[in-house]
């Protein structure tokens, strides 16, 4: 079984994920802005990659999408700057 502590860092071409916790990573672009956070959660079908980002007025991360690879979400999260 998968727990969400064995998950390494995904490789993600285009950007740079920083860690924050063990299961969620800060994106960075090629600039160095953030555009959003990655989080992996582990479900019965296996490990689904969440697409978020900070929502300053509501002061609380707002979910983007749920997807099952990371490179997904990071897709998302930048087409949607």
């Amino acid at each position: 079984m998968t727990t969400v502590t064995d998950i390494p860092t995904p490789a993600v071409r285009g950007v740079r994920l920083l860690p924050v916790s063990a299961r969620r990573w800060r994106v960075l672009d090629r600039r160095g802005v953030v555009i959003g956070h990655l989080r992996a959660d582990t479900v019965a079908a296996g490990i689904r990659f969440r697409a978020e980002r900070f929502d300053l007025a509501a002061a609380r991360m707002r979910p983007i999408g749920s997807f099952w690879n990371a490179h997904e979400a990071v897709e998302c999260l930048r087409h949607l700057r």
